[in-house]
């Protein structure tokens, strides 16, 4: 199938911009990406990485205008790392110790505070924990500026992108698969087909794609709205001793209005610009929550708690929901990624991340079909390794939306009774059994949000379990041993039991030079085969086959060195075993010791691939 025949839609002084399509009926792409956020701009990263050129369309006038999501977790910049673009997005973005260190409880930004806990990594008893998780560091990125960068890296490799142009139907043809997508220009009102092979749905919440697929939505009841304000105000003056990028703002001693009982105010430009969440009465019909500009205004003012002058930019809401698709695939062909199949509050910083890893693991699957490496029943693993990952992070963001339940009644701010809420306050510093027993309640809540703020495994422990997974040589199921196995939301397990991400080890030569993590040397479009001392066999054998692998020996005067001794400590295989590593850097496969000579070696390589890429029927 030819390119899409479109003009050039490189950016314009650094930003993307829309591209104006000459009048035709139709137009034919190989690759149809719809929608251009987290989800569809970083799939499209990922396929230009492989060489493949596509057309990428959004409904939206431009990249994202509101911040949005803003924690951008390890996880994500380990794939964004595999196309390069990480440093750039390090250098836009706020960096952990100097602006992510707490979380806070507070009577307004100027006021009291009730409490605080060390976040994303900047608890002193933590911090090696993340060190060692990732050659990565999470950081605060609103997607402002993370939306730019995939854009333009995926327009500049290949992929033509195209706004204010809405998908409003498609079909497929049964007997070719041929997908024709109708789709109009909002500018012209234009209508035109678009006929492709692949169709990906990353179109967010209102997904036309899975509504028209008619996907099976497992919904919880909704929690709510929330109001995002967006707001310049300088609060510099203020931060020196409440550093931090999220600071829960509660006045159970004040009446309160109804649009905004409570809310958080987050760090978006340090130190002058905010979002401003606001959390409406749950008693009033969110269709009449429309406050005027100045009431928002005074209650903006109300949580920075002084004199500070503040403007309003941009007010918009959303719905607290818990929902994720039962299935994330239609066939061979049609995809779908991010919000479009789960739906979440932003607790633990989960969205944009896990839209990233949905585009990481798909992309190669798509690539090596293309190339012929891969049967395209490999496809089917898409949805089968994300689907139960979608529905483990609805659930965790949710229960860490419900976890601050606790923490509002140990201060009394859910409380209806401003007598009442009164009263609360006064017994939290009262030398009473029953203040003892408030403070007692109010910090067991603060320390259970850890699990929010410092929920290393719920951003790293994700397991797969497919058939492009082989665990058929291991000798028992897979499970956690260590802190994980007590809780797998605060802590990571790294592990090379097949299904899980593969262990960053920091490796050098003998002759020390600049480090390399073991994350580097696998991925970059290829499977990656490491080994140690003895087990040369499994390098010769994986050179002999058709499809790319590349192979490292670690261990003492090896290709690398282990000088830390971690990947020996990690590996869970003797020195001449080997582990098999997909490009999405997940464990593929392994064994403990080498099981014979080359031809054993290449035999079981064999056997291996065949089934990971879905020739073993």
């Amino acid at each position: 199938m030819a390119p899409a025949t479109l003009p050039s839609s490189l950016p314009l002084n650094g930003e993307p911009r829309a591209v104006n399509l000459e009048p035709v009926s139709t137009i034919e792409t190989e690759f149809l990406v719809v929608g251009a956020g987290p989800a569809g701009a970083a799939l499209a990263c990922f396929l230009t990485s492989y060489g493949i050129k596509g057309l990428m369309i959004s409904t939206a006038p431009g990249t994202a205008n509101t911040p949005r999501a803003h924690i951008t977790n390890m996880a994500a910049l380990d794939a964004l790392r595999d196309v390069g673009v990480d440093e750039e997005l390090y250098d836009l973005s706020c960096k952990g110790e100097e602006f992510m260190i707490h979380t806070r409880w507070c009577h307004s930004m100027a006021g009291e505070e009730y409490a605080r806990i060390y976040s994303w990594g900047n608890d002193p008893k933590r911090k090696g924990e993340y060190e060692t998780a990732s050659p990565c560091a999470p950081v605060d990125l609103p997607q402002t500026l993370l939306e730019p960068v995939l854009v333009r890296h995926a327009t500049q490799n290949g992929f033509y992108t195209r706004f204010n142009t809405s998908l409003l139907s498609f079909t497929e043809d049964d007997a070719t698969g041929e997908i024709t997508a109708t789709v109009q220009d909002d500018i012209s009102k234009t209508v035109f087909d678009i006929k492709t092979k692949y169709l990906f749905g990353a179109d967010g919440a209102r997904s036309v794609v899975v509504r028209q697929l008619d996907f099976p939505l497992d919904a919880k009841p909704q929690q709510g709205l929330a109001i995002n304000v967006l707001v310049k105000a300088d609060l510099s003056h203020l931060v020196q001793y409440r550093t931090g990028n999220l600071h829960w703002v509660m006045q159970p001693e004040k009446d309160h209005p109804y649009f905004g009982w409570m809310g958080i105010v987050r760090m978006i430009k340090p130190w002058k610009e905010w979002m401003f969440i606001l959390f409406p009465d749950r008693t009033v019909d969110p269709q009449k929550v429309n406050p005027s500009n100045e009431e928002y205004l005074s209650r903006v003012r109300d949580f920075i708690g002084d004199d500070t002058p503040a403007e309003i930019i941009n007010v918009s809401k959303w719905y607290i929901n818990e929902i994720v698709a039962t299935q994330y695939s239609s066939g061979q062909n049609i995809f779908c990624l991010g919000d479009a199949v789960h739906r979440h509050p932003p607790m633990n910083g989960l969205g944009s991340n896990t839209c990233i890893q949905d585009a990481f693991n798909l992309a190669w699957k798509i690539a090596y079909v293309r190339q012929g490496l891969a049967d395209p029943s490999i496809l089917e693993t898409y949805s089968t390794e994300r689907q139960p990952v979608g529905r483990q992070i609805i659930t965790r963001a949710n229960d860490g939306f419900r976890d601050h339940f606790k923490i509002w009644e140990a201060l009394g701010t859910s409380i209806t009774s401003l007598d009442e809420r009164k009263k609360v306050m006064a017994e939290l510093s009262s030398a009473t059994p029953e203040g003892k027993l408030r403070r007692e309640q109010l910090r067991k809540a603060i320390s259970q949000s850890s699990h929010e703020f410092h929920g290393l495994g719920a951003e790293m422990n994700q397991h797969y379990e497919s058939t492009a997974i082989y665990s058929a040589d291991e000798p028992a199921p897979f499970k956690y041993t260590g802190k994980a196995a007590e809780d797998p939301v605060l802590y990571y397990e790294p592990s090379t039991y097949p299904g899980s991400r593969l262990p960053h080890v920091w490796l050098n030569t003998a002759i020390p030079s600049k480090p390399m993590s073991t994350i580097d040397l696998a991925g970059h479009g290829q499977f990656t085969l490491f080994t140690g001392i003895g087990g040369e066999a499994w390098k010769q054998a994986a050179a002999k086959l058709s499809v790319p692998i590349k192979a490292y020996s670690i261990g003492f005067r090896q290709d690398w060195e282990d000088p830390y001794f971690e990947w020996d400590r990690l590996n869970g295989i003797d020195e001449d075993g080997c582990i098999l590593v997909r490009p999405d850097r997940y464990v593929a496969w392994r064994t403990p010791s080498v099981i014979g000579g080359v031809d054993a070696c290449e035999a079981k390589l064999k056997e291996v691939l065949n089934s990971v890429l879905g020739f073993a029927k």
